[in-house]
C-alpha cells in the first residue's frame, strides 16, 4: 500500500470513527437527556414494553461508548459491543417504514449506524491484524540478523 493510500485510509476511519462517537453521544445527550429527559425517555421505554430501567442502561452505554470511540479506546469492541443497542432501534422503528422522518421515525438511520459501526470494527480489527502480521516478519528478520 502506497504511503498516500495509507494516509487516506487512516483519514477515513477517523473520520468515520469519530462521527460515530458524535453520533452516540448526542444521540444519548442531546436526544434522551436533554430533549425528552431520563424519565421521559425511561416511559417511552416502558411503553414499547421494555423495563423502564433499560432506558438509564442504553443512556449510559451510549455515553461510554461514545466516548470511548472519540479517545480511540477498544474501538472494534466498543463498536460491536454497541451493536445490539442500535438492534433494539431497528426494532423499534421497523414497522414505521423506510424513511427516518416517518411518524415514529423510519428504520434506515439505525440500519446505516449498524452498518457504520460493522465498518468500524472491521477496521479496527483488519488494522490490528496487520500490525501484528508486520511485526512477525520484522521481529523474524530481526531475530536472523
Amino acid at each position: 500500500m502506497s504511503t498516500s493510500t495509507g494516509k487516506g485510509a487512516d483519514a477515513a476511519s477517523l473520520l468515520l470513527r469519530v462521527s460515530l462517537g458524535v453520533m452516540y453521544l448526542t444521540h444519548s445527550l442531546v436526544l434522551k437527556v436533554f430533549t425528552f429527559g431520563f424519565a421521559g425517555t425511561a416511559g417511552y421505554f416502558a411503553s414499547l414494553g421494555l423495563p423502564s430501567f433499560t432506558a438509564y442502561v442504553v443512556i449510559t452505554a451510549e455515553v461510554i461508548g461514545g466516548l470511548l470511540l472519540l479517545a480511540n479506546v477498544a474501538t472494534g469492541w466498543t463498536a460491536l459491543a454497541l451493536l445490539p443497542i442500535l438492534g433494539g432501534a431497528f426494532w423499534v422503528h421497523s414497522g414505521n417504514g423506510w424513511v427516518f422522518s416517518a411518524a415514529g421515525g423510519g428504520w434506515e438511520y439505525p440500519l446505516f449506524l449498524i452498518v457504520v459501526s460493522l465498518a468500524v470494527a472491521l477496521q479496527y480489527f483488519a488494522a490490528r491484524n496487520v500490525a501484528t502480521n508486520r511485526s512477525r516478519v520484522f521481529g523474524s528478520a530481526a531475530q536472523q540478523a
